[in-house]
């Protein structure tokens, strides 16, 4: 299992944690997965966010 897939997955189980039952429950859990997948593909290096810091200019 890549970084990726675990951190979608940890993104989706918290948010079920977080809310349970509901259309916003769904809203948040939505949202967490996504951040979660974000976060495992910055950590494959997948997703580079050097340009949106501002850490690449000189």
């Amino acid at each position: 299992m890549s970084t990726t897939h675990l951190g979608l997955l940890t993104g989706l189980t918290l948010g079920l944690a977080a809310a349970f039952g509901g259309f916003g429950a769904f809203l948040v859990v939505l949202v967490l997965g996504a951040l979660g997948l974000l976060a495992g593909r910055v950590l494959d290096g997948k997703l580079d966010l050097s340009q949106l810091t501002g850490r690449d200019r000189g």
